[in-house]
């Protein structure tokens, strides 16, 4: 295996241990420190993600550039995803929405 490889191996393996640290929140809440830990979970997503951030800026990866290119990528994401989740609220599996409902054009 040579070097890109292996460090495509581990950006994957952080996304894994991103999405776990997610899991842990969702299930136990931000604010809960699991035994024999000293930080949140919150705190622990945010240890996570710098781990990625680093890893994939070893791949030569900087998707957090500061370019009109990527922050109207990121907007839109942003409103896509508060798309669905008005859309899951009118299906009635989001409880907490707030703001209006918004139609579905895609999925």
């Amino acid at each position: 295996m040579n070097r890109e490889e292996m460090l495509l191996m581990q950006a994957a393996e952080e996304c894994v241990e991103v999405a776990q640290r997610l899991s842990k929140a969702n299930r136990f809440g931000m604010q809960q420190i699991q035994p024999g830990q000293t930080l949140t979970n919150r705190e622990r997503i945010i240890e996570e993600y710098r781990h990625l951030r680093a890893v994939l800026g070893m791949c030569g990866i900087d998707a957090w550039e500061l370019s009109d290119e990527s922050d109207a990528a990121e907007t839109a994401k942003v409103a896509k995803v508060e798309k669905y989740l008005a859309f899951s609220a009118t299906c009635g599996r989001l409880s907490d929405q707030e703001g209006g409902e918004h139609p579905i054009d895609d999925q």
